[in-house]
């Protein structure tokens, strides 16, 4: 009777540990970071303030999803005068629009290791879908998922039109998700 309950025991803990969790990103060993050329010369930043969920299932993916959001006033290029420059009205506007959100509609498995996400990133007050390959690394409990991206900035109504300052902005990611 002893290991009738100690083997029902195991097997509802294997259960527990090895079926899909809830993440919660965290700031404390994630990366987002973006680049463009500014004058021919790549110069870039990144942000933080990394907020919401995460329910990974790498056995079923149909119900995986990912909901998360980065703070714009964390926008950090080295210069001050920039970041506040990048933070008003002429380009992020990060009053108003105090968040860049990443919402995933669907995540397909590539068969080459890798998965694809594709959703809908938000910033500026504008919603466009965006699809792009990223990995997803057990770390014991916790996840690191790591992907990178291209987006227009015009399409999103950050900034204007200009000679000098690529409209392509290169994206990656890589973001530390803790079991909740």
């Amino acid at each position: 009777m002893n290991r009738l309950i100690f083997a029902t025991l195991y097997f509802i803990f294997f259960l527990a540990t090895t079926t899909a969790q809830d993440y919660k990103p965290v700031d404390n060993g994630s990366k987002v970071h973006f680049t463009i050329k500014n004058f021919g010369i790549n110069t870039g930043g990144t942000l933080s303030g990394l907020n919401g969920k995460i329910f990974f299932d790498q056995n079923n993916l149909t119900a995986s999803n990912f909901d998360v959001a980065v703070d714009v006033k964390t926008i950090d290029t080295d210069i001050e005068n920039r970041d506040e420059h990048l933070r008003g009205e002429n380009y992020f506007d990060a009053e108003k629009y105090p968040l860049i959100e990443i919402k995933s509609t669907k995540i397909n498995d590539t068969k080459s290791g890798s998965y694809n996400f594709i959703g809908t990133l938000t910033m500026h007050g504008v919603s466009r879908e965006i699809s792009f390959p990223f990995k997803a690394i057990q770390q014991a409990n916790d996840y690191l998922f790591t992907g990178d991206f291209e987006i227009n900035r015009l399409d999103y109504s950050v900034g204007q039109p200009s000679a000098v300052l690529s409209k392509t902005v290169k994206v990656s990611l890589s973001v530390l998700a803790k079991k909740s």
